[in-house]
């Protein structure tokens, strides 16, 4: 059995609203294609501290999604994962960009949903 796609905006409104409801900031950096764009998670933990870019990766084996660092283990400085993000972009027009600010570096994707 595959797993259940949500399109794209309503994962980044639940998003969103997952993080309104703990008073985090998340922010739309950037619309993409309301069904079927990818969604990137632009976690911001301040600017002495850095920012996570994280990118939807599937495992096609469990048929599941899971959320990888993609500018890896350390938070790098926002101008580096802007010119990430950036790149992607280019690849993928269609992409969104969901901010989270928060110094602790949680996101709603980091959590079990159950």
């Amino acid at each position: 059995m595959t797993e259940a796609r949500l399109k794209a905006q309503v994962l980044v409104q639940s998003a969103i609203r997952r993080a309104s409801m703990r008073g985090i900031a998340a922010t739309v950096a950037r619309r993409g294609d309301p069904d079927a764009g990818a969604v990137y998670v632009k976690v911001n933990r301040g600017p002495a501290a850095g920012c996570t870019v994280l990118a939807p990766t599937r495992d096609y084996d469990r048929e599941v999604t899971f959320w990888r660092q993609a500018t890896g283990d350390q938070p790098v400085p926002e101008a580096e994962a802007d010119a990430y993000i950036e790149r992607e972009r280019r690849i993928d027009p269609d992409l969104w960009v969901l901010e989270i600010e928060d110094r602790e570096g949680w996101h709603p994707f980091g959590e079990d949903t159950a």
